[in-house]
């Protein structure tokens, strides 16, 4: 026997990916809704704010002044940890120039006592040869022997001096350095940058918080239903709104599983309503891998409503798709050509 070159279907229109069902937290109140059925939104865009949202929103800002005034008063500390330390080693710089210059002059001194008593000691060798010869006398010869002393002990006084120079510039110079090391080491401010990433944290926190407050949606789209208002609680089953992308409208047949073997991607179908003024035209995209119970029901009381189907998914063409575009959930005839 031969079949027919057509597989008819009941079906639905419904937009490109299905409706969504956008929803907050069940048993949330909302706050304000920010769209109106039939407007159009893009992805990521904010739908509607729960009545937590302005609690939420002077959560992040608490958070966010409290972070920014830790920020304020580290930086007030940094600066005047820098400018502790460039004092002190401008102290330091003032400090060691003139001990320097001092610690030069008994240098010099020093070289000088060392020169004099090498003259003293040249003198007293050759007074030495002279009296031994007795060309001088014993009293000119101790005259001598006593300079050499008074020389030595300048050498020994001047010496004792300088020691004294260096070892204060030493002294104070450690001093100095300690105040440097202790102004750096206050610049460390350890504890500050610990309080700034924990309140950095807290920011975070408090926007994720005033994040989930807000309903955004998932993907560009059209509003096609609101079931929440402002001021009620949000319904567990129903949500916010529905979304849809009703640029591209597609429509799920419902074809019997004695007739699914004969439907195949890319065969045309023809889809009609009495309250269209024309068919409409689309192609099989997808076949379903399931086979179910009918979810659109036949007017005829004679039909079988335990039936069991598969889901046929027909993308409609362009102009056809523009002209149901408000029409989701309209109950459809379908036939599929699957001949030729």
């Amino acid at each position: 026997m031969r079949l027919p070159p057509q597989v008819g279907a009941l079906g639905r229109l419904e937009p490109e990916g299905e409706v969504l069902r956008i929803a907050g937290s069940p048993g949330e109140r909302l706050g304000e809704l920010l769209v109106a059925e039939g407007d159009r939104v893009v992805a990521g865009q904010v739908l509607a704010r729960l009545e937590s949202y302005a609690e939420r929103l002077a959560e992040r800002e608490y958070a966010a002044a409290q972070l920014q005034e830790a920020r304020a008063r580290l930086q007030a500390e940094t600066r005047f940890s820098q400018a502790q330390i460039q004092e002190a080693r401008t102290r330091l710089s003032r400090l060691d120039e003139p001990q320097q210059m001092q610690i030069r002059s008994q240098e010099a001194v020093v070289e000088r006592i060392r020169a004099e008593l090498a003259d003293a000691e040249a003198n007293l060798a050759r007074f030495q040869e002279l009296w031994q010869e007795g060309a001088i006398s014993q009293q000119e010869l101790d005259q001598r022997r006593l300079l050499v002393r008074q020389r030595q002990e300048d050498l020994r006084a001047a010496e004792a001096t300088l020691s004294q120079l260096r070892l204060a510039r030493e002294r104070d110079l450690l001093n100095a350095q300690a105040q440097v090391q202790a102004a750096e080491a206050g610049l460390s401010l350890a504890q500050a940058q610990v309080q700034l990433g924990s309140l950095a944290r807290n920011l975070e926190l408090a926007e994720a918080r005033l994040e989930r407050t807000l309903i955004r949606a998932p993907r560009a789209g059209q509003v096609l239903k609101i079931h929440t208002r402002p001021g009620e609680v949000i319904p567990a089953g129903e949500g916010i709104l529905e979304l849809g992308n009703t640029d591209q409208m597609m429509v799920v047949a419902e074809v019997y599983e004695t007739d699914i073997l004969r439907v195949r991607p890319g065969q045309q179908a023809t889809i009609s309503n009495r309250a269209l003024p024309e068919t409409l035209q689309g192609r099989v995209e997808r076949v379903g891998l399931q086979i179910g119970k009918k979810d659109v029901l036949n007017t005829d009381p004679a039909a079988d409503v335990d039936a069991r189907v598969v889901e046929v998914y027909i993308r409609l063409d362009p102009e056809s798709s523009a002209r149901v575009a408000g029409l989701t959930n309209l109950q459809v005839n379908v036939a599929i050509d699957v001949e030729g």
